[in-house]
């Protein structure tokens, strides 16, 4: 009896353990039996809320599903305005399940499927509300009257999985990259022009001050010039009048001082070789004073 015993023992503790489970908070748990979600008195998803709740050993199967307030941040997606222009439009969405059941059966309990159809919904409203307005409009115009329309144009769809669209948020608004390329290749072949044209202006500018400055310096050299060579002159009759009176005064001295300014020339280093002959007046005062 005594092994009959521990087996029944055994079998009661794992039908007591297997109809318990946990549901944590921020989850909800439904429960599938004989592959059929199970209602209330109501007629209604039976959801179960956080703690320990009871379920039928073996012929219940427990699913649990995120409750709170969860964020789709999807990558920016491509847009077209009324007047056919591409935009890329980077938006966030806030959603959470409110029919548990619903949620279920539309996604199997998937969340990744359940985003990836929220997400195709956001879209399809997103883009209607882009394609009834211009970019101006868009830009200029009020963001938050566009994420209400979309809010409200894709609340709808949205309950058709079990889910509430909590808020729609458009967080960036951009071109195209190669729109955008081709903008700024256009800017800055337009600034390059502008730069160009100042360039340009510049050194003709630069050439009238280059000319002006060349021909003032041409004025003031030429009249240096002439100023030097009037006190040159000046400075030659000067110095001729200061010799005359000077070889006036004593001829033979001054003939003397010329003649041995000559032989200094005249005989600068030992190469120096002068045809000439003795008698000239040239040494006249050597030849005095050999005498």
């Amino acid at each position: 009896m005594r092994p009959v015993s521990l087996i029944l023992l055994v079998a009661v503790l794992f039908a007591g353990f297997s109809s318990l489970f946990v549901v944590e908070e921020g989850e909800r748990a439904i429960v599938k039996r004989f592959g059929v979600i199970q209602k209330n008195s109501e007629g209604e998803t039976q959801v179960y809320e956080p703690g320990l709740r009871f379920k039928v050993p073996l012929l219940d199967q427990v699913f649990t599903l995120n409750a709170r307030i969860l964020t789709l941040d999807a990558e920016a997606d491509r847009f077209v305005t009324s007047e056919q222009k591409d935009l890329m439009v980077d938006s966030y969405v806030k959603w959470r399940i409110t029919d548990f059941g619903q949620f279920y059966l539309a996604t199997q309990g998937n969340q990744l499927l359940a985003e990836s159809l929220l997400q195709s919904k956001i879209n399809n409203g997103l883009r209607s509300e882009f394609g009834s307005r211009t970019i101006r409009e868009i830009v200029s115009g009020s963001r938050d009257e566009l994420q209400q329309e979309a809010l409200r144009a894709t609340r709808t769809d949205a309950a058709e999985l079990g889910i509430e669209v909590v808020d729609v948020r458009v967080k960036q608004i951009n071109l195209p990259r190669e729109v955008s390329e081709f903008i700024y290749d256009r800017m800055r072949a337009q600034r390059e022009a502008v730069a160009r044209a100042h360039r340009s202006e510049g050194q003709e500018k630069a050439e009238v001050i280059r000319a002006g400055a060349d021909a003032r310096a041409t004025v003031i050299l030429a009249e240096a010039e002439r100023k030097s060579r009037t006190l040159r002159g000046e400075g030659d009759g000067a110095a001729a009048k200061i010799y005359a009176d000077t070889y006036g005064q004593n001829p033979e001295f001054y003939a003397l001082l010329r003649s041995l300014d000559a032989y200094k020339a005249s005989f600068r280093s030992k190469d120096d070789v002068l045809v000439i002959s003795p008698d000239s007046e040239f040494f006249q005062f050597m030849n005095s004073k050999v005498r």
